[in-house]
């Protein structure tokens, strides 16, 4: 009786196994690198999001083995009550230098991070959100979560952002809420004229950095420092689970934000803080940034295979970031595509929708900084063997 009630979940599965959207989930089985085990056999790793191979450096390791000791494993309770940690407030205090803001507010993840801010500010049926139609699914999230009205503007498009500024110029609080680099295309929002836009129309800007931090600007210090914003941008997202190989999200704004988010929202008054492993490998991670080249390696290898790459044929879409999407738009195609390079020794998993829009389904590769070039030649082979194979490229 109980199984029957769940009959459309195995009729759901089904369907999604015949428009081959069925995801096949791996199972690693050694750290996070260059080279990873699965089903006891080394897979060249081109789908993590390991940007600069902080997720398991010795540094890093040392550093949390020798805190745990020191500091304990979990913080014990919400923020708001017995779990702040000094190593939170430190972690916070390095984000706020990193990033070259006022203050930061640090929350378990990035995903949280989002759900923290639009509904914690947006509050009321008359306030405005205005979102670009590609963002990650954890605005998309927090902005069901709020009351605010809700507005879709076509990706990167300024003329349609300015249009529906206008619809909602009447709104008591307008925000307009934008990925600065976006996760599936790799590709940049427009900030300056974001900028612009918001500042006419008396509208908080919010930009989630999660593929910003650790890539585009000085040192990684990510989309606002790209294109030289600071002070212009309201509210920064980030995560620490991408570039600085950890977990955890965070917000920066000026202090009164950061305050007021301490005060009312959901996620850091609800939710246990991040852990004291996560909290010291972040801590370490970005000293490691911050005085290396690391940064500078992972543009040199990104440069090296997307040349490559558009060099045998393939299209790799309008990214301009280490995101590099290799459209195949068929489903079944990528399915067959990814399952051919595993065979291959070559970890890179197929992307298909709800993740991207329909018939948009590629293979993302995410290159890193602890690649070699002979990792990535190996890869330029194996991607035109299947390629060849399966009629993508001649």
């Amino acid at each position: 009786m109980v199984r029957d009630k769940f009959e459309f979940i195995s009729q759901e599965l089904e369907n999604l196994r015949k428009e081959a959207r069925y995801n096949k989930i791996r199972v690693i089985q050694s750290p996070q690198g260059a080279w990873i085990t699965i089903e006891d056999r080394k897979k060249l790793n081109l789908c993590s999001n390991n940007y600069l191979g902080l997720a398991n450096h010795p540094e890093i390791i040392q550093f949390c083995i020798e805190g745990i000791k020191k500091y304990g494993v979990g913080p014990g309770a919400v923020r708001s009550i017995a779990g702040t940690n000094i190593l939170h407030v430190e972690l916070e205090r390095k984000l706020s230098e990193f990033k070259e803001v006022e203050d930061t507010i640090l929350l378990q993840s990035g995903f949280n991070a989002n759900l923290a801010v639009v509904p914690t500010l947006l509050d009321s049926p008359e306030d405005a959100v205005i979102s670009d139609e590609l963002n990650h699914a954890s605005i998309i999230d927090s902005i069901r979560l709020s009351k605010a009205k809700r507005y879709i503007y076509k990706h990167l498009d300024m003329e349609d952002l300015e249009n529906k500024l206008k619809e909602a110029k009447n709104a008591r609080r307008k925000m307009v809420i934008t990925d600065g680099v976006f996760s599936m295309d790799g590709d940049i929002a427009p900030l300056p004229e974001i900028v612009r836009l918001c500042k006419e129309y008396d509208a908080i800007l919010v930009v989630d950095d999660a593929h910003g931090e650790g890539v585009l600007g000085r040192k990684g210090r990510g989309v606002v420092d790209h294109f030289n914003l600071h002070g212009s941008v309201d509210i920064e997202v980030g995560t620490l689970s991408k570039a600085f190989g950890v977990v955890g999200g965070f917000v920066c704004s000026n202090s009164i934000v950061v305050e007021f988010l301490k005060q009312k929202s959901r996620p850091f008054l609800f939710s246990s803080a991040m852990t004291i492993p996560d909290t010291l490998a972040a801590i370490k991670a970005i000293d490691i940034v911050l005085n290396t080249d690391i940064v500078e390696r992972l543009w040199e290898n990104t440069s090296y295979f997307k040349k490559e790459m558009r060099n045998l044929g393939f299209d790799l879409g309008n990214s301009q970031t280490p995101i590099t999407p290799v459209m195949l738009f068929d489903e079944a195609l990528t399915q067959e595509f990814a399952s051919m390079l595993f065979e291959e020794d070559i970890f890179a998993m197929p992307i298909f929708y709800p993740t991207v829009p329909k018939n948009k389904a590629r293979i993302r590769v995410m290159i890193s900084a602890i690649h070699t070039k002979e990792d990535l030649d190996f890869a330029l082979e194996k991607f035109y063997k299947v390629g060849k194979k399966l009629g993508v490229v001649s």
